[in-house]
C-alpha cells in the first residue's frame, strides 16, 4: 500500500502539472482531528477545473493516480437510478486501487465550488493557484454533530421501532426470511441506531459525531451497551462469511440474468475486488 506521503504527493503533482486544475482541497475522515489515523481512510479530493468537458471525454485519465481495481461513477445515469446531474458543473470518481488505498475524486467548476466549500467544516485546502478558495475556520468536525431530536421526531422514532416489530414477528412466522430480515435491518434497526445516536448526544452535550451510519459507537457508547449492541448483529466473523456467501451468490445469478438480456457481466469487478476482501480479511495490505 502506497504511504500517505505517497499519496498527497501524487494527487498534488497531478494538479501542479494541469493547468486545467485550479485548486485542490480536501473533505472526509483525513480532514478530522477527531478521527483516529489508520491506513484506511479514503482521500476525499475535490479539484476545482476551469471546466469538466475535456476530463469526461477521455476518462482514462484517471488511471494517473494508480492501478485501479475498481471505480464507480455515481453521478452517471445509470448508477444514479435516472438522476439527473449536470456534467457541466461536476462529476466524481470513487477508485478502489489494487494497493488497498482509495480516493473520491470530484472535480467541480469554480461557480460549483463556491456553492459548497464553505457548506462542510470538514474542508482543508491543499492547493490555490490563483488564490480562489474562499477563507474557511480550520476544520473540525462540528457541521456533524448528532442533532437533538425534537418531541416529534422522539416520538416517531420510538413507535416505529416497537410498531414494526409486528412485520418482523409475522415475516418469522410465516418463513418468509427475505420481509423478515429488510424489515428488521432496513426499518427497525434504523431506529435503534437513531436512539443510540441520541443517547451519545446527551451524554456528550451534542459535541461529537457518531460518524456515518453509527462507525463510531464503540467509541461513546459504555461498554456494557455497545457489547449489547453488537448481539443485535451477526459476530465480524460471522458477517465475513456472509459476505462471501452473498458474493458467491450474487456471481451465481448475475451472469444468469445478463445472458438473457445480451449484457455482458463485469467479471474484472469480481476478481478485483473478492481479491481485495481477501487481502482484508487476512490483513494483507
Amino acid at each position: 500500500m502506497r504511504s500517505e506521503q505517497e499519496m498527497f504527493d501524487l494527487i498534488l503533482d497531478i494538479a501542479e502539472m494541469d493547468a486545467r486544475i485550479r485548486a485542490v482541497c480536501m473533505n472526509g475522515s483525513r480532514a478530522n482531528p477527531n478521527v483516529a489515523k489508520d491506513k484506511y481512510r479514503d482521500y476525499d479530493i475535490v479539484y476545482v477545473v476551469t471546466e469538466t468537458g475535456s476530463f469526461l471525454k477521455d476518462k482514462s485519465w484517471i488511471s494517473r493516480f494508480g492501478d485501479i481495481a475498481i471505480v464507480q461513477e455515481p453521478d452517471s445515469n445509470d448508477l444514479g437510478w435516472g438522476q439527473k446531474a449536470d456534467y457541466s458543473r461536476s462529476y466524481c470518481w470513487l477508485m478502489l486501487f489494487k494497493d488497498g488505498n482509495r480516493i473520491d475524486l470530484h472535480i467541480q467548476i469554480k461557480e460549483a465550488m463556491e456553492e459548497e466549500y464553505t457548506t462542510d467544516s470538514l474542508t482543508i485546502p491543499l492547493l490555490d493557484k490563483d488564490n480562489i478558495l474562499p477563507p474557511i475556520p480550520p476544520s473540525n468536525d462540528k457541521g456533524y454533530w448528532v442533532k437533538k431530536p425534537t418531541k416529534p421526531q422522539y416520538d416517531g422514532c420510538c413507535n416505529e421501532f416497537w410498531w414494526c416489530l409486528n412485520n418482523v414477528a409475522k415475516g418469522i412466522v410465516r418463513d418468509q426470511f427475505p420481509y423478515a430480515m429488510r424489515m428488521y435491518h432496513e426499518t427497525v434497526h434504523a431506529e435503534l441506531d437513531k436512539m443510540l445516536e441520541w443517547y451519545i448526544g446527551v451524554n456528550s452535550g451534542f459535541t461529537v459525531t457518531v460518524g456515518m451510519w453509527g462507525k463510531y459507537f464503540k467509541k461513546y457508547l459504555p461498554d456494557e451497551l455497545y457489547q449489547l449492541y453488537t448481539k443485535t448483529y451477526s459476530s465480524f466473523e460471522v458477517l465475513w462469511t456472509t459476505i462471501f456467501a452473498a458474493c458467491e451468490l450474487f456471481r451465481t445469478v448475475a451472469p444468469l440474468v445478463g445472458k438473457h438480456f445480451g449484457y455482458v457481466y463485469n467479471k474484472s469487478d469480481d476478481d478485483n475486488m473478492m481479491n481485495y476482501l481477501i487481502k482484508m480479511r487476512n490483513n494483507e495490505f
